[in-house]
């Protein structure tokens, strides 16, 4: 029989820092190598981080990751290892899997199809590779290929089947988004039964900056069917054994290499071996896949634990107001970072009111953090003073509530200065969508956690996590209560935006797909909150322009993924 063992490693590994990222690769190799692996493949460009973005412009930058290849491949053993890595060639430089083995780099693929949609921009970096490399080893036919190389048919792992590959692996800095597991899971099965192969799709875990990967690396024998699946949002080495004799049985004949030109051609690499006893054939991994809201929660906690740690700050400072916004906020900084590391400030002002204290006092009680009362209203106070000859005859107005949160932005970025705590911002996407924020008030900040979670699914993450937990980690009232902002009296989120049941919708239609008004309004939107909404959305890119990063969680967020001018008279009404 000829059966080979697949290690796919699930690294974190981060942007820029070669040594502890060669670090992870060595050690990993070290792993699979004591597990009897005969492959173990790395995720797309895990030498460098990713997306490494202009640092591939920095010559140095390309120089180092070199010699840390150099040095995995100069202690690379039996256990074949295929590393992402940039890599320069033919004046040129390749998105690349390094593949080295008993001490030395024998070749690297170059990816293909390079992604220039939503926050991918790989044609400002890299050529397009030509060639799908084929290597034997132990008797078993293998193909490479690099994250969008699988996504389209025909496509590199179409070649490398075409010559011969019977696994082909695909190694990936895939980011999340809601459901991505599951879009990922039909277009592989797709792909193996389309192919007729085994594939082993390994991806990266970790945050970096707005994204966050997912892990969640997946092996499907040639009809489909899954063998085995990683875990989503934690580091894992998943080992798989998959029998070559199984895959190669019953196969149609290959395609037509003639036909496949265009997208590249086998190189083929013999490197020896041949079956050699096994131990015992491994039980099957297959973790489980998280519930939607399970999902959303783990992937707010990642990519918040990784941006703090991995820029370096001791810990997290947040405004608390007795909403559920923060609340939310405040409990994935707990989980993330650990309820030390978190401090809250309860800023309240004339408009605030008794409940909030209460619910902000429990709330805090239940996460373990430590919540600070900072009153601001002799500083309101002074500011409405100062500001008296200036604004003499004229009435109170929105200004007067921007004032209040900008204080409260102030106080929370000199606790960031003295004590060298980030502070994290409140504020949801449907806030952000439609201008519902303050400059330099509640938008100032490090880093948005729930920025890409609408208002309707903060909620829903609320309830989750109290269902999970057993118990109300965010008080029921804080929850049930109707968002207010209290920056005036008895004021309430509706008073400025449709309803969050009607606006969410439109927004997902507008914002995310971009229906157009007409579609909106066919499909029984209604036309006063459509027309309301879309003028708000597209009148607040300025705002979002200067607001800080966040969690990306949806399939399209504010950021890299849409970028609009600032100036713009387009007016799809």
């Amino acid at each position: 029989m000829r059966r080979i063992r697949i290690a796919l490693a699930q690294i974190n590994p981060t942007v820029g820092d070669l040594d502890a990222n060669a670090r992870l690769i060595l050690d990993a190799m070290e792993e699979a190598a004591q597990a009897g692996a005969d492959v173990v493949a790395f995720p797309e460009l895990a030498l460098t981080g990713y997306p490494p973005e202009d640092l591939l412009f920095k010559r140095q930058f390309l120089d180092e990751a070199d010699r840390r290849l150099e040095r995995i491949a100069a202690v690379s053993g039996d256990t074949l290892a295929v590393v992402g890595t940039p890599r320069r060639a033919d004046g040129n430089l390749y998105n690349a899997a390094a593949i080295v083995h008993r001490g030395k780099l024998v070749t690297a693929y170059h990816k293909v199809f390079l992604p220039n949609y939503g926050v991918f921009d790989e044609h400002r970096y890299f050529a397009r590779g030509r060639a799908c490399p084929v290597f034997t080893l132990k008797g078993v036919r293998i193909g490479v290929c690099v994250c969008e190389d699988i996504w389209f048919q025909p496509n590199p792992a179409t070649v490398a089947r075409a010559g011969g590959a019977e696994v082909v692996l695909n190694i990936n800095g895939s980011p999340y988004h809601r459901g991505k597991g599951r879009e990922r899971l039909a277009m592989l099965a797709e792909r193996a039964r389309a192919n007729q192969i085994a594939l082993a799709y390994v991806n990266m875990v970790g945050g970096q900056d707005e994204l966050v990967f997912d892990g969640q690396s997946l092996v499907l024998d040639r009809t489909g069917e899954l063998l085995a699946r990683g875990p989503q949002f934690e580091e894992a080495l998943l080992l798989v054994d998959i029998d070559a004799d199984a895959v190669a049985a019953g196969r149609a004949a290959p395609p037509s290499l003639e036909a496949l030109r265009h997208i590249g051609e086998p190189a083929y690499y013999d490197l020896g071996g041949l079956p050699d006893a096994r131990p015992p054939e491994l039980a099957p991994q297959v973790s489980p896949e998280l519930s939607p809201e399970a999902e959303v929660y783990a992937a707010l906690v990642l990519g918040t634990r990784d941006y703090v740690r991995k820029s370096g700050f001791r810990g997290a400072v947040i405004g608390l107001s007795g909403g559920i916004d923060s609340a939310l906020t405040a409990a994935i900084a707990a989980d993330a970072l650990g309820p030390d590391a978190v401090t809250t400030f309860f800023m309240p002002s004339r408009y605030t009111s008794r409940q909030s204290y209460g619910d902000a006092e429990r709330l805090a009680e239940s996460l373990g953090v430590r919540m600070l009362t900072v009153p601001i209203e002799s500083v309101f106070d002074a500011y409405l003073s100062t500001l008296a000859p200036v604004f003499e005859g004229r009435d109170p107005d929105l200004t007067e509530e921007n004032v209040q949160a900008r204080i409260r932005g102030n106080l929370l970025m000199a606790a960031s200065n003295k004590f060298g705590w980030i502070v994290l911002t409140t504020g949801n996407k449907s806030e952000m969508a439609t201008g519902y924020s303050t400059l330099y008030g509640d938008l100032a900040g490090g880093f948005a956690v729930i920025k890409d979670v609408p208002k309707t699914l903060v909620r829903a993450l609320a309830v989750h996590l109290n269902a999970a937990a057993g118990c109300e980690v965010i008080p029921q009232s804080i929850i049930d209560r109707p968002p207010t902002a209290e920056l005036r009296p008895d004021q309430l989120d509706e008073d400025s935006l449709p309803p969050y049941e009607v606006l969410d919708p439109v927004l997902e239609a507008y914002v995310e797909r971009d229906v157009p008004v007409e579609e909106l309004l066919a499909a029984g939107a209604p036309r006063d909150a459509v027309m309301r909404t879309v003028q708000l959305v597209d009148r607040s890119e300025y705002k979002r322009r200067q607001a800080p990063p966040g969690v990306k969680i949806t399939a399209r967020a504010f950021g890299r993924d849409r970028r609009l001018p600032l100036v713009n008279r387009f007016d799809p009404r």
